[in-house]
């Protein structure tokens, strides 16, 4: 690996979960603060609670957001999620857009984070934000990956679609602000982590990955 790619670890933090502060914690921060720019009060889904949906979910509490949904396929990981900060949790269904208004005044929410690049993911994620509001697409989906929208309602709810790679991080500018929010507690590394396992572990961690189980799984040698 280049020099350049690599950046100290900062003081306060434990060198294992430092490793999820190399892509989970700075994609799922960024896209909140840097990508949708959560103002404190604003309502906040996070749609998908892996591990960048969990960073997510503790970015948003962080910028001061009102109220925090998270969105999975799984009631499993509703305990998670409420760790990691949600106020709210919404099992992902056909009614999951409707499910979210009526949590919110029936107005949507502020800004939609999308974690998990599928495309009814992300067209749901538009369909539960507020008119005006902002919707960011983080999960990575694939080219058949599909989203439709009709022209009248672009101009209708003239809500705010954006994509963001890496939450837009620059981990020079970052990691000392993430390693200031862990030393003063307001950021649980720990907490994202589900599973501690060796090299051997590492296809069944893929397994439960694919599957939707648990958070981050973290290779301990």
């Amino acid at each position: 690996m280049s020099a350049a790619c690599t950046l100290p670890v900062p003081d306060g933090v434990p060198l294992t979960e430092a490793a999820l502060l190399g892509c989970a914690v700075l994609t799922g921060y960024g896209a909140v603060h840097h990508s949708a720019q959560v103002r404190p009060g604003e309502t906040v889904a996070v749609f998908g609670a892996g591990g960048v949906g969990l960073a997510a979910l503790q970015a948003a509490r962080i910028a001061g957001a009102s109220k925090i949904i998270a969105v999975d396929v799984t009631p499993e990981k509703e305990e998670l999620a409420r760790s990691a900060g949600a106020t709210d949790y919404v099992i992902a269904s056909e009614n999951t857009a409707r499910e979210i208004r009526a949590l919110t005044g029936r107005q949507g929410v502020d800004v939609a984070v999308e974690c998990a690049g599928r495309a009814v993911t992300i067209r749901t994620a538009w369909d539960s934000t507020r008119r005006g509001g902002r919707t960011t697409v983080v999960g990575i989906g694939g080219k058949d990956q599909q989203v439709t929208f009709n022209a009248l309602e672009i101009f209708h709810w003239g809500r705010t679609l954006s994509g963001c790679v890496y939450g837009n991080s620059d981990p020079a500018r970052d990691l000392p602000v993430l390693a200031e929010h862990v030393r003063a507690g307001r950021l649980d590394l720990s907490a994202l982590v589900t599973e501690r396992i060796s090299l051997d572990g590492i296809p069944a961690a893929f397994e439960n990955m694919l599957a939707g189980k648990g958070g981050r799984a973290l290779v301990v040698f």
